[in-house]
């Protein structure tokens, strides 16, 4: 079993900056891919980034240039800066491991203008 635990939320102002924390415990093979999720109010859930064990990324159109996902040991970690009222949306993280899939709770993200 593993267990997927966010942190790092909030409110901030649009230009701001913000660092989201996901923290993986239980059996985590060496290969897996993690991720950022965010849904927004009304809207489906999309991915932001993700990062595989390989250490390879791949992000969102919207968010390039913007976000760093990178992540140490079991943590991965969602650099956020220039943040937008788009931005808005609850930000899960993912991870998969061998065709299965575990999510956290999530943590709400508010940019206001």
């Amino acid at each position: 079993q593993v267990q997927v635990v966010e942190s790092g939320g909030g409110s901030v102002q649009a230009g701001g900056s913000l660092r989201l924390s996901c923290v993986t415990s239980g059996t985590i093979p060496s290969v897996y891919v993690m991720g950022w999720y965010r849904q927004a109010t009304g809207k489906q859930r999309d991915a932001v980034a993700v990062i595989t064990s390989r250490g390879n990324t791949n992000y969102a159109d919207s968010v390039k240039g913007r976000f760093t996902i990178s992540r140490d040991k079991n943590t991965v970690y969602l650099q956020m800066i220039t943040l937008k009222p788009e931005d808005t949306a609850v930000y899960y993280c993912r991870i998969d491991i061998t065709g299965r899939t575990y999510w956290g709770q999530g943590t709400q993200v508010t940019v206001s203008s």
